[in-house]
């Protein structure tokens, strides 16, 4: 039996609403948050060019210290470094990312990670890698090189070992590394890796400059949460 007009306007309403609900995500307006700043001796930070367009700064997020780890808000999506935390050669950068309270200063979920393979940091020619969770069991990769770049596709992936947060406002950590060796990068979540890129197809033109460099942390706009034992260690 054929459906009604109304029918057929019923279920291209239901096929439409996550498309919906997705690009009014995407228009979510980032915040500025009161107070921002980095007051971390050493650090600097960058905040995304479409926000620096929209008249955003990296004063509208904030950076701080808790102890020997990092308070972030944004604000922003802003990415964060101190110029004398570098890494050459084989090595594994990781953190543990802990969001007290899921999506409390968003609509939508939003990614924070480990930073790596920094150049020209803070300049419009700026290169970098980074891996990010998102609290609701996905991740993505992506790059500036200086463009943006996507290694895992625009919407990332999801992967059993990234941690979900059982409800908004409930508590999520993520522990993220990211391990660069001779010939690949990899990107581990919880101790399982989700990604892994042949190091030639990072270090190319219009993306890496070279995998050593600066290391870091980025989130994305209108996030809070706390970087806890930012490390990096030397492998054979």
């Amino acid at each position: 039996m054929g459906r009604t007009p109304a029918q057929l306007l019923t279920v291209a309403a239901l096929v439409l609403l996550p498309s919906i609900a997705m690009a009014q995500g995407d228009t979510e307006k980032s915040r500025t948050v009161a107070g921002g700043g980095i007051s971390v001796a050493g650090w600097m930070g960058k905040v995304d060019a479409k926000e620096a367009a929209a008249g955003l700064k990296i004063e509208d997020a904030k950076f701080s210290a808790m102890g020997k780890d990092f308070m972030v808000t944004t604000g922003p999506a802003t990415t964060y470094w101190n110029p004398k935390n570098t890494a050459s050669g084989n090595y594994t950068v990781k953190a543990k990312f802990q969001e007290p309270k899921y999506m409390n200063l968003n609509t939508h979920p939003h990614p924070y990670g480990i930073v790596i393979a920094g150049n020209d940091m803070g300049t419009d020619n700026n290169s970098y890698l980074y891996c990010a969770a998102y609290g609701n069991g996905t991740f993505i990769v992506r790059g500036f090189g200086p463009a943006a770049f996507q290694m895992n596709g625009p919407r990332g992936g999801a992967d059993p070992a990234v941690n979900k947060a059982a409800e908004k406002g409930a508590p999520v950590e993520q522990e993220i590394a990211m391990t660069v060796s001779a010939y690949k990068v990899e990107c581990a979540i919880n101790g399982k890796v989700v990604a892994s890129y042949p190091k030639a197809d990072l270090v190319t033109a219009g993306k890496l400059k070279s995998t050593d460099g600066v290391y870091g942390v980025r989130y994305a706009h209108n996030t809070e949460g706390m970087v806890v034992g930012l490390t990096m260690t030397k492998n054979k």
